[in-house]
């Protein structure tokens, strides 16, 4: 055999071997390797409604804005639980001056002598006591309510975030209990990786996880928890709730995908985060870290 054909063989071999773990390498990337081009950044989003209901009277912060906890985010008409209030406190007085005349009654009454007042009228008295005493304190509880009620037309921010697709204006009537505002929580960001069946056993709590951006940019983290249940579209209920068994099988099977929740540990500055951007979530197997 001429040096040229072991030359040409050595290559042929080296190409099919080549070949061989390139095939070897894509299956292991694509079919075995836990990562998935299906992912999805998410967040937390804290609907706000008024407690009470009324006009909107301001409006102090604008769409896609910043806010912090505690900032004023929507003022609602105050002059109707002004008056409220006034109400409940004229009523308070009311019941504190019944209350004082039914003591001094009743003392009166128990300094004289019990030829002049029977026990009875004694006792009458006190009963009149205990329940002035206890109008004066429904009339309490009717002050700090009204008092509560002023407090809640000013609507707060419970959490740091950034308000988003605002659609309420000056002018609008907001109704007690009916979301007005929605706020995105800033620091409520994680990541759903959407894991075929088939890499659930390469995925494990703790796990580093590499998530790329459509854009391009690169986050860190690691996998926080796995999911213990999807939607079974083939096995629904009847109105019997009896099992509505699919009479037809499929032969070509697709393997479900797992929702498995990534928590983000390191987000470069220049990167924004918003709910809904989609990624590729690559975990390392093994690299499980300490998780409380």
């Amino acid at each position: 055999m001429s040096v040229k054909s072991i030359f040409r063989f050595l290559i042929t071999a080296l190409i099919f071997l080549a070949a061989i773990f390139l095939a070897w390498s894509l299956w292991q990337h694509y079919m075995v390797s836990p990562w998935t081009r299906d992912g999805r950044v998410r967040a937390d989003v804290v609907n706000i409604a008024p407690d009470v209901a009324g006009q909107v009277v301001d409006l102090p912060v604008r769409d896609n804005q910043l806010v912090h906890k505690g900032d004023l985010l929507m003022q609602i008409d105050p002059a109707r639980y002004q008056l409220a209030l006034q109400q409940a406190e004229a009523a308070l007085a009311a019941r504190k001056a019944d209350l004082d005349m039914r003591r001094a009654q009743a003392r009166r009454r128990a300094d004289l002598d019990s030829l002049v007042v029977s026990r009875e009228n004694r006792e009458d008295a006190g009963s009149q006591v205990a329940g002035a005493e206890a109008q004066y304190q429904v009339a309490i509880a009717q002050r700090d309510s009204a008092r509560l009620n002023l407090d809640r037309t000013k609507v707060i921010a419970p959490v740091d975030g950034y308000i988003t697709n605002l659609s309420v204006r000056r002018g609008d009537y907001a109704s007690a209990g009916a979301a007005k505002i929605a706020i995105i929580d800033s620091h409520s960001f994680w990541v759903y990786g959407y894991f075929e069946e088939t890499k659930l056993p390469y995925v494990a709590v703790g796990d580093k996880a590499k998530i790329q951006l459509i854009n391009g940019a690169t986050l860190r983290g690691h996998v926080d928890s796995i999911s213990h249940g999807i939607y079974d579209r083939d096995n629904p209920q009847s109105r019997e709730l009896l099992a509505d068994v699919n009479p037809t099988f499929n032969w070509v099977r697709l393997a479900q995908r797992i929702p498995v929740r990534i928590h983000i540990d390191e987000v470069p500055k220049d990167v924004l985060l918003a709910a809904g951007l989609t990624c590729t979530v690559t975990l390392e197997p093994g690299s499980r870290k300490d998780v409380k």
